[in-house]
């Protein structure tokens, strides 16, 4: 059986500074950029807030989602967050 992978987006605020990843974990992840366990993008502009995600089964597909979404053009990126989460709230806490 495959395990769940995961694409995500983080803000730092609503309409603010975009990260876009891919991990296995998605609790854990967002707890590293949470406690900006590494110095980084995350960490240095302050992205914490989990306001998009999607589950995939084949951490490849996963990845080629990661990959397109990082070519998409900003407008089309916050049109997709603010279709399943109008209000940009950190769905973090809904997973923990």
């Amino acid at each position: 059986m495959e395990q769940q992978s995961y694409v995500y987006i983080l803000s730092n605020k609503p309409k603010g500074t975009l990260y876009i990843g891919v991990t296995s974990s998605l609790i854990k992840r967002v707890y590293q950029h949470k406690t900006k366990m590494s110095d980084g993008f995350t960490s240095k502009y302050n992205i914490k807030n989990l306001v998009y995600f999607e589950m995939y089964d084949d951490i490849y597909d996963a990845i080629t989602r990661e990959k397109l979404l990082k070519g998409w053009r900003r407008d089309w990126k916050i049109k997709l967050i603010e279709k399943n989460n109008p209000n940009w709230l950190d769905l973090y806490t809904s997973l923990i």
